[in-house]
């Protein structure tokens, strides 16, 4: 079940004056990217194809993940009128599509992928809890907190069936760390640069993964504050078995800012460059 649906937002609470105009490439790639979740689930379901009870959630997260990119594809439209979010969707899923044709996990087992999945909801819920706490608009703000809301529960969700997966395929700490490290580093691979391309620039214009990348990269990156490095470090953390609180994590969350920061200043001069 919906924790919230997209009728129950104050639209009419939109203020053009408080839009950030760079916010808004970040927002319109990331609506394509969370309504293609319809695509996710099906080759979740593949690879949990006996498992009804995580099929049934996987179809209940894939859900909510449409309506996370229904509810950011509509407040771009209003930040930008001249912009066709299901027309730009269409033409995120010409250029990039999964391969949904599998009957096993690309990550080595069940326990893997849903290590996997944890990493991406970390990454969500951390970038939307960024983005609300950035902003100044207030309908941007509310829909970034209610999508937030929703990667978290996302994360239990897989990690408590990971838990479960974890009791009979047995990864020791180092091969979830290899699996967890190995997934966010696909943070920068073709879903998230062709989502920039096919959202905001013309189809006239070759796709290049570098320059759209560090387009994407280096807004997105640029929200992130030190809290929200301590909120991704401790759900790493918990991921892949390590004490997700204390010195040693303040040590790796100050470490995990500085790496963001190092990260997007590099995106920024490619960008500039470009």
């Amino acid at each position: 079940m919906k924790h919230w649906r997209i009728e129950q937002m104050n639209w009419n609470s939109f203020d053009p004056q408080r839009v950030d105009p760079d916010m808004i490439p970040v927002i319109k790639a990331a609506s394509v990217v969370e309504r293609n979740g319809l695509d996710y689930a099906r080759y979740l379901k593949n690879v949990f194809a006996d498992d009804p009870a995580f099929a049934r959630a996987a179809d209940n997260w894939a859900v909510e993940e449409v309506q996370h990119g229904d509810a950011l594809g509509r407040w771009a439209m209003l930040a930008d009128p001249g912009w066709d979010y299901m027309a730009a969707f269409a033409r995120y899923r010409q250029a990039y599509s999964l391969d949904l044709d599998v009957d096993a996990s690309i990550r080595g087992s069940r326990t893997g992928e849903l290590i996997a999945r944890c990493m991406v909801e970390t990454g969500t819920s951390s970038f939307y809890t960024a983005l609300a706490d950035a902003t100044d608009e207030p309908l941007l703000k509310a829909i970034c907190k209610q999508i937030a809301a929703d990667e978290y529960r996302h994360f239990k969700l897989f990690y408590d069936h990971m838990r479960r997966y974890l009791r009979r395929e047995r990864l020791g700490a180092w091969q979830r760390t290899r699996i967890a490290l190995g997934r966010v580093t696909e943070s920068e691979d073709d879903e998230l640069a062709s989502a920039f391309h096919t959202t905001n620039e013309p189809a006239s214009m070759p796709y290049d993964h570098r320059r759209c990348i560090a387009a994407y990269m280096s807004r997105a990156l640029g929200l992130y504050r030190p809290r929200h490095a301590v909120r991704v470090t401790g759900m790493i953390l918990k991921t892949i078995g390590w004490t997700p609180h204390g010195r040693l994590s303040g040590l790796i969350s100050s470490a995990v800012y500085r790496l963001l920061m190092m990260r997007q200043r590099k995106f920024a001069r490619m960008t500039a460059a470009a």
